[in-house]
């Protein structure tokens, strides 16, 4: 698609640097190509990659002919091989694996787990059938699972890998106007403005003025927060002026529903996205469903209740993955405590009560990464609580730059590795591996109403808190969060929390 140069209409004194430099650079490439075009690519050559190496390990493994009908060379072999893969691109795209990334903002790559899953087994079943029904191969078991093991591992880390290359570029980017202006609105802009890994860049609100006699003013006096820049009737006229790619409708000025749908009808042939925040978002978790009466969309909410069933399976989990865990990790708990007692004097464990599954109240274990006097010194630094600056939230306690960090524990802290003694927690049955974020009881007493629902649940030494943004995230933020993962609990949501917290140690960067 052709960059189209603005409109009459000049906006480019309302638009932040981010917006100017992709515009600029959508200008002097001359095409502007959408993000799917980028990652559809690297996504169908990181699948290839992977599982040509997968492939070719095999062969290394167990050489070639690995049956009595195979009559082949090695490289005859690999041209076979060569010649399915157009086959496993068409299976790709048959689950969907190449276009999630375009629509949805959070989409990564433990998103992709299941198609991948199925990629793979179904892949490798067509593979034996066809060299049975063909004479070409028979291969024996033990390749057929090895070959299935390492390329379910090599298609997920090149997914990985490819989508870690698209985030650098600048094509990566989806501009995106808000429709609305409100607190909502401003909602989103900040959520998306914390995760720059979602790749989208909030060009500015569209919304009514305040007073009709009055220009569009900027929504609040944020110097990070994008201007107000024309009424819902310039839509349109902006999103072919700035290549927008993207529309989310947020609780703009009140309209009719009529006025609303053909707004957005107005964009369908414009080619872009279009997200709606419902107005009962608060309720909506990972596992709500669409279905329909008559062609009339509903929004399914599954039942608030965690079953038996479920408990066990958790708990099964738990146990499975904390067991092995703790053997392999006991080197590195032997070298963290040898350098905390070097470092500092002082306890090499930090020990704190915490408020657990039904109100119960549990030790929870970190290694030390503060002074051993820290919790005496806390009155004393209280003026520096981040949260309760500038009309912030004081119920949470975070200082940047805590000076009673210590020099190991703040290494410790930058990734984490604080929180692995929680892995005893969990083996002890006080925490799950995934679960809500633990409180001190002086946070705990501030949680009231619905929000007690996020007892029901083990604590956890990962959770939505931590993956989505930990201590920049509010307190009541928090609470909604938390309230959402145990009503909409499953199994396979854990999983994806598990694997988006790897890479979330590196986009999160609290001070400490």
């Amino acid at each position: 698609m052709i960059v189209q140069e603005p409109s009459h209409v000049d906006w480019s004194a309302a638009l932040d640097e981010r917006t100017l430099e992709v515009l600029e650079h959508r200008r002097r490439v001359g095409i502007r190509r959408p993000r799917g075009w980028l990652v559809r690519r690297m996504l169908l050559a990181a699948d290839v990659t992977a599982l040509v190496a997968a492939f070719l390990c095999v062969e290394v493994i167990f050489g070639p002919g690995g049956g009595d009908r195979n009559r082949f060379g090695l490289w005859t072999e690999i041209l076979l091989f060569t010649l399915t893969i157009p086959g496993w691109v068409v299976v790709s795209k048959l689950y969907c694996l190449y276009e999630r990334d375009e629509e949805r903002a959070d989409h990564s790559t433990a998103d992709d787990l299941v198609g991948v899953f199925h990629l793979v087994t179904v892949g490798t079943w067509l593979l034996l059938v066809g060299g049975w029904a063909t004479g070409l191969a028979n291969p024996d078991v033990a390749r057929l699972v090895v070959f299935w093991v390492l390329a379910v591992l090599l298609v997920t880390l090149a997914r990985a890998g490819a989508r870690a290359l698209c985030r650098r570029q600048i094509a990566y980017l989806q501009n995106t106007i808000i429709l609305g202006s409100g607190s909502v609105a401003q909602l989103v802009a900040q959520k998306f403005r914390q995760h720059p890994e979602y790749g989208i860049n909030v060009v500015g609100f569209v919304d009514e003025p305040r007073n009709p006699d009055e220009p569009p003013e900027q929504p609040d006096d944020s110097p990070e927060q994008p201007a107000l820049l024309a009424t819902p009737e310039e839509l349109p006229e902006i999103v072919r002026a700035l290549g927008v790619e993207r529309v989310v409708i947020a609780f703009f000025s009140a309209r009719d529903a009529d006025e609303t749908l053909e707004l957005v009808r107005s964009l369908e042939e414009l080619n872009v996205l279009v997200d709606i925040v419902p107005h009962l978002y608060g309720l909506f978790g990972p596992s709500v469903v669409i279905h329909s009466v008559e062609g009339l969309p509903l929004l399914g909410l599954p039942p608030v209740r965690l079953s038996r069933s479920s408990q066990l399976l958790k708990r099964a989990m738990d146990i499975a993955l904390t067991l092995p865990g703790l053997l392999v990790l006991a080197p590195f708990f032997a070298l963290f405590a040898l350098l905390i007692k070097r470092d500092s004097p002082g306890p090499v464990f930090f020990r704190q009560r915490r408020v657990g599954c039904r109100g119960e109240m549990f030790t929870i274990y970190k290694f030390r990464t503060m002074t051993a006097d820290a919790d005496e010194r806390k009155a004393e630094f209280a003026a520096l609580n981040k949260h309760a600056q500038a009309g912030g939230d004081p119920r949470m306690f975070k200082i940047a730059n805590d000076p009673r960090t210590t020099s190991v524990g703040r290494f410790l802290r930058r990734y984490s590795l604080d929180e692995l003694p929680q892995l005893i927690n969990v083996l002890k049955g006080e925490m799950s591996l995934v679960g809500p974020r633990p409180l001190i009881p002086e946070e705990g007493r501030y949680v009231e109403g619905w929000g007690r629902k996020r007892v029901t649940i083990k604590p956890g030494i990962t959770g939505p808190w931590q993956v989505l943004g930990r201590s920049r995230i509010p307190f009541e933020e928090m609470v909604k969060l938390d309230y959402l993962y145990v009503t909409r609990w499953s199994l396979f949501n854990d999983f994806k929390l598990l694997l988006r917290t790897i890479p979330t140690l590196w986009y999160v960067r609290d001070d400490y």
